[in-house]
């Protein structure tokens, strides 16, 4: 298939280089110091768990796009105009809500980590679940293959719910040793990811 016709390409790359940049403008005017922890490498996680993990993610993020794209132009999937457009609103509302978890929380890092200063979040998208930023992330590997016009690549959801499931159970109990008040706010906000599900 002709890639200049792959309109549902050039709009998925429209929306996700806009969201970035916005996102990026605003940390760096408003939160350098949270863009300078989110730019942080591999090398800023201390357990080597997490350091593989962090390298599992990014596979799936790739394998996303590189599926989707396979299943175009192989034409495996029939995926209708509605289905396409409806993946781009999930895909701006994914990167929305990684945008508010940044915006409430000026210590969500990549590595997982206490800084000094740091306290519990529980404002915002946080009241509603534990882990936001998560929780775009994972819309995101939704989004993308209904965007992208392919339903295989919907399996890649499999993946990446077991490696964030990992990663935050990880986390909480980092947290809960190493964060005041953080055990509290794990009894008053009950969901990590999506609410009244888990």
């Amino acid at each position: 298939m002709n890639t200049l016709g792959f309109w549902q390409g050039w709009v998925y790359l429209v929306v996700s280089v806009t969201a970035g940049a916005v996102i990026f403008a605003y940390l760096l005017r408003a939160d350098p110091r949270l863009l300078k922890r989110r730019l942080r490498g591999l090398s800023s996680e201390k357990e080597t768990s997490q350091k593989l993990l962090q390298v599992a993610i990014g596979i799936v993020f790739v394998g996303t796009i590189v599926l989707s794209s396979r299943d175009h132009h192989a034409s495996w999937s029939h995926v209708p105009l509605l289905v396409a457009i409806a993946g781009d609103v999930l895909l701006v509302i994914s990167y929305s809500t990684m945008f508010l978890a940044f915006r409430e929380n000026t210590f969500a890092a990549v590595n997982i980590a206490v800084e000094p200063g740091q306290k519990v979040i529980s404002t915002g998208p946080y009241a509603m679940i534990r882990h936001p930023y998560y929780s775009g992330l994972l819309l995101w590997v939704m989004a993308t293959p209904l965007a992208l016009g392919s339903w295989w690549a919907l399996l890649m959801l499999v993946p990446m719910a077991l490696i964030l499931r990992w990663r935050i159970r990880y986390e909480e109990r980092y947290l809960t040793e190493q964060l005041p008040g953080y055990a509290e706010y794990c009894q008053r906000v009950r969901y990590r990811l999506i609410p009244r599900v888990w």
